[in-house]
């Protein structure tokens, strides 16, 4: 199992433990624990929907796929640590992580 934090959209926080071992995607996971993330696409890098931003553990997760960036690029508002949740496997890379949900509407 693998522990991170969640913040939503007015700043809460909650912690959150995923199985690491069931190739599921941090996508996958906030839906399950019904957060507000659409994921129009169902997880193929093709909406940004899925819109997170990683505030703490960005290093461990490694660089955005080409398809990754083109979708956060064409955002009206992303950042240097902002990924795509369909694109994050749950791994032990994101054990302490904190994620920051973003979205379509930020």
């Amino acid at each position: 199992m693998v522990t991170f934090t969640v913040e939503d959209q007015e700043g809460n926080r909650q912690q959150i433990e995923a199985p690491d071992d069931m190739g599921l995607s941090l996508m996958e996971i906030l839906k399950a624990s019904e957060y507000p993330i659409l994921a129009t696409c169902g997880g193929m890098a093709l909406c940004a929907t899925c819109h997170v931003e990683i505030l703490e553990g960005e290093d461990d997760l490694g660089e955005a796929t080409d398809a990754e960036l083109d979708q956060l690029e064409n955002l009206p508002e992303y950042f240097p640590t902002s990924r795509l949740a369909c694109q994050i496997r749950i791994s032990p890379t994101l054990e302490g992580a904190v994620i920051k949900l973003r979205g379509e509407d930020n």
